[in-house]
């Protein structure tokens, strides 16, 4: 897991601190971004990880499609020219028929939010994200990084709030607010189906914790105590579905799943590995809050 995660670090050709498998601070310059634009060096091979799940993101941030049996759902927009790579890569997996319902974006940065406005204008799908990242979106579109959003900034589409509840077909998507990362971070809980067996999948819209400010860091800190409570709950939470892939090793298990046996567990199915991860993040962040409280953050 460290191997992967310095590899990665590499990549991006950044500064950074992490515990676990959470970025404590990241600074990204404008040339490790425009890097990211680059479709023959960051597109993967989409995939299938449950009967209803599928993934067609790039190898440093995930966008998945989920099948409602009725429209598809998609988690997070991509940006850059990988909105259109992943219609294709939906018609690779058979998908292509299937019209989208929503894009839902965990947060309003450009990397999750910038093909919001391709999915909106070329398939008429609702976007939804929150009140504080709608405006955050805005805000990231202009400038240098206006190249990240494809076909601009969506309009104003629909404003979820924590506790929300969406069906769609055979789907119900439950809408947390988790604030920390943004001030309006979207995290989704819904089920997952492998075969006969269902599994409860989390996408925790926002890890990372290169922000600012003691306010941020203590709300993040509620925000990962909130999810282990939810966790921990009935139906327990057994997969993590994370938005940048390395978070939650999505393309290490992907690896697994096309190895896997009949009547072996799935590589995704990982209750404890999630709740590590959560224990990971929150040390990382009280470090973060110490630093902060002692005047060695601003």
């Amino acid at each position: 897991m460290i191997e992967l995660l310095v590899k990665w670090i590499q990549s991006l050709r950044i500064r950074v601190v992490f515990t676990a498998c959470v970025c404590v601070a990241v600074v990204i310059p404008m040339g490790a971004q425009e890097s990211r634009l680059n479709i023959e060096s960051e597109s993967v091979e989409p995939f299938q990880i449950f009967d209803n799940v599928y993934y067609i993101g790039t190898s440093w941030v995930s966008c998945y499609a989920v099948d409602t049996g009725d429209r598809l759902v998609l988690i997070d927009a991509l940006y850059g020219g990988f909105p259109q790579l992943a219609m294709k890569h939906l018609k690779q997996l058979g998908l292509g028929d299937r019209k989208v319902k929503y894009v839902l974006a965990s947060h309003g940065h450009w990397d999750h939010a910038g093909g919001a406005a391709f999915f909106q204008k070329e398939l008429g799908a609702v976007i939804g994200m929150t009140k504080a990242d709608w405006s955050l979106a805005r805000e990231s579109a202009v400038g240098v990084r206006s190249a990240f959003f494809t076909g601009g900034v969506p309009l104003h589409d629909l404003v979820i709030e924590d506790g929300d509840v969406l069906e769609v077909g055979n789907t119900t998507f439950r809408c947390f607010v988790t604030p920390g990362h943004t001030e309006g971070v979207l995290s989704l809980a819904f089920d997952v189906r492998d075969g006969e067996r269902t599994h409860r999948a989390f996408v925790f819209g926002g890890v990372g914790l290169n922000f600012q400010g003691v306010e941020r860091t203590r709300s993040y800190l509620k925000s990962v105590d909130r999810i282990r409570t939810l966790a921990e709950s009935k139906p327990v939470i057994d997969v993590s579905l994370s938005n940048h892939p390395v978070v939650a090793r999505i393309l290490e298990r992907e690896r697994a799943l096309k190895n896997r046996g009949a009547g072996d567990p799935h590589p995704f199915v990982d209750a404890i590995g999630f709740l590590n991860d959560l224990k990971g993040f929150r040390q990382a962040a009280e470090r973060k809050l110490q630093e902060e409280l002692a005047g060695a953050r601003p």
